[in-house]
């Protein structure tokens, strides 16, 4: 379980292929802090830390998540936002996130706005999920509010902290991100779709 409150953003230093699996090493500032079988989001991807040697560790992502997420299109020296596992009794500042990305959305605008930005994404609605006005949605692992939802789109607010301390300034008209629908409103749809 994760908050959505990035800590801290991580470098991709490799990725190799194992039969159907990814193994990618990533160097944090809190690698050394980290034991092996740990859960991390990685841009919003559960992934868990089989082996650290020095500031690197790494992940495995299996064909599952590599199907369901953009781990896909990661490269080296590319820029990860990266939260540990929430600790029990403490503030849950973002919301509840579970590390369990529900699709990719496609960023189709970015707006400056006298020192904020609003970001637009994009994404399929044949997949049942949906997005509320003011209520929760993580992009990326980073918990943010949802702005102007409709259909299959929505916006969100982003301030100068978010923008510097993530991978929002990397992201341009085209990125994919990895996309995690607020659990309580998948819940809430499900049991409405179940009463039709």
């Amino acid at each position: 379980m994760f908050t959505g409150i990035i800590e801290t953003l991580g470098t991709i230093k490799e990725i190799s292929k194992d039969q159907e699996n990814l193994h990618i090493k990533v160097a944090s500032s809190f690698t050394n802090e980290l034991k092996i079988d740990q859960s991390v989001a990685h841009n919003g991807i559960c992934l868990t830390v089989i082996a650290i040697e020095n500031d690197i560790y790494t992940v495995t992502a299996i064909q599952e998540t590599i199907e369901k997420t953009n781990i896909s299109s990661w490269r080296k020296n590319d820029f990860i936002n990266l939260e540990r596992a929430m600790k029990l009794g403490a503030r849950l500042d973002g919301h509840i996130v579970q590390g369990h990305v529900d699709q990719i959305g496609i960023c189709k605008n970015i707006e400056e706005a006298n020192g904020s930005w609003y970001f637009t994404f994009e994404y399929d609605k044949d997949l049942s999920n949906i997005t509320i006005e003011k209520g929760s949605i993580t992009i990326n692992g980073t918990s943010l509010t949802v702005v102007n939802s409709k259909e299959n789109e929505f916006s969100v607010a982003i301030i100068p902290y978010t923008y510097e301390n993530t991978n929002f300034k990397t992201f341009k008209k085209g990125s994919n991100v990895n996309l995690e629908f607020d659990v309580i409103g998948k819940y809430v749809k499900r049991i409405h779709d179940l009463q039709k």
